[in-house]
């Protein structure tokens, strides 16, 4: 047999209409199977899609009709055969074998209906294949594309940082120690601190990277390993910032509606409702706006000075059918190189985009602070040592400027665009507080 991939034909071309009566090789796995007498009905997939296949004692040598037979779900194989047009299978086309090559019998597939979370998590090797899992990936895919080709087509270098760092970025509680051969060192909680260093000499830049955040959280919106999009330029200030955001999600959104229509259907998820986000303005509001807008219309009262937990999020986002920009959280409760608004100096000059339908928080942002002292005092306050941020003043001491950043949560825009019941679904291989394998 010729096994050279240009022999065989994927089952998105056959389900297309390309292939109808005509003779095709298909490789893949062994979906769904099940054999009456002398004939055996399988559902085949690839990565792109399932086939139904008919294998009939005869039309093929009876040693590979019998491997056909005993061959049970997920047991890898070559098919030959010719593709009829057939409305009763599953995607009105089928493959009608001629030849069957086992590559390998499957053992007994350990995941079967109704299967638990933790066990699913167990095997999430396995469960990897999945159709759901596919689809979602599928769009993961995509989003990760449409934020390279975003930055990219607006002048933005790509700009790598180190996973290990010396700093803290977002509070030292959530730091994940590292032994560095004789000293210790941190999991990146963040690229900005780099990328501050960065923009002095590319002016505007991006990055996709792994973060890290030991966050004591079993919520289904945490991760403690996740992938951060992250961008900084010069000269942006937060009106700015704001209005790029909106324009970076609004961009994903669309590429994914162009590109993944049929794994938004296998989601249940409606490209109407994707597509009113795509054409629909952003609104801006502040956080006092926002805790008025709670006290107001929800009855919640939640003290000034206090973060937007899940709960406030989640009532926040039941008046708008948008992702909202929320600007000027209280400066005390902020990291420590964000700065305050001139306007009002109790805020920075801050924002995080909120997700609709209780997705919560997917953008989180600044302009970055330029004064030296003010920051000094912020670390000395959480405790931090001071030399190990000498390099980042140096920033603020040779040509400092204007300028801006943020990052983008991207298992949990993901979440939102497919509608997960947990931010876990969003990565292959979920990293939590109580699991770290498989």
């Amino acid at each position: 047999m010729n096994n050279t991939n240009e022999s065989f034909v994927q089952i998105q071309d056959v389900l297309s209409g390309s292939y109808t009566d005509r003779e095709i090789r298909l490789r893949g796995w062994i979906y769904r199977t099940r054999s009456s007498g002398k004939i055996v009905f399988m559902v085949i997939r690839d990565a792109t899609g399932t086939l139904q296949a008919t294998v009939k004692k005869g039309n093929l040598p009876d040693s590979e009709f019998e491997d056909a037979k005993k061959a049970l779900i997920e047991s890898s194989l070559y098919l030959t055969g010719t593709i009829a047009e057939d409305q009763r299978a599953p995607g009105g086309y089928e493959l009608r074998v001629t030849r069957c090559q086992i590559l390998q019998f499957a053992d007994v597939f350990p995941i079967t209906e109704d299967p638990s979370q933790e066990f699913l998590m167990d095997t999430r090797h396995l469960w990897i294949r999945s159709q759901h899992l596919n689809a979602i990936l599928k769009i993961r895919s995509t989003v990760v594309g449409a934020i390279h080709s975003f930055f990219r087509d607006q002048g933005f270098y790509e700009f790598d940082a180190p996973v290990l760092q010396p700093n803290q970025c977002e509070g030292g509680s959530t730091l994940f120690e590292v032994k560095y051969y004789d000293q210790k060192t941190y999991l990146s909680q963040s690229w900005q601190l780099y990328a501050e260093a960065g923009i002095f000499s590319l002016e505007k830049i991006y990055n996709m990277g792994p973060t890290f955040r030991a966050e004591k959280s079993k919520t289904s919106r945490h991760l403690s390993e996740f992938w951060m999009a992250e961008m900084e330029a010069a000269w942006v200030n937060l009106d700015e910032l704001t209005e790029i955001a909106k324009r970076e999600i609004k961009y994903i959104l669309k590429e994914v509606v162009e590109k993944n229509a049929k794994e938004l259907q296998i989601l249940g998820r409606d490209p109407e409702s994707l597509n009113e986000m795509i054409q629909s303005p952003y609104p801006t509001i502040t956080y006092d706006k926002a805790l008025k807008i709670l006290k107001e219309k929800e009855d919640m009262h939640v003290e000034w000075g206090k973060d937007l937990r899940t709960i406030e999020e989640t009532k926040l986002m039941n008046h708008f059918h948008t992702p909202v920009v929320v600007t000027n959280y209280p400066i005390e409760i902020m990291a420590f190189y964000k700065p305050p608004d001139p306007k009002n100096p109790e805020t920075a000059l801050c924002f995080d985009m909120l997700a609709p339908q209780g997705y919560g928080e997917i953008i989180g942002g600044s302009e970055r602070c330029m004064d030296i002292e003010y920051m000094k005092k912020r670390l000395k306050d959480q405790g931090e040592k001071l030399d190990h941020y000498q390099w980042y003043f140096d920033l603020r001491r040779f040509g400092s400027v204007p300028h801006s950043g943020y990052g983008v949560g991207v298992e949990r825009v993901i979440a939102w665009i497919c509608q997960l019941d947990n931010i876990k679904d969003a990565i292959p291989f979920p990293r939590t507080l109580t699991r770290f394998s498989p």
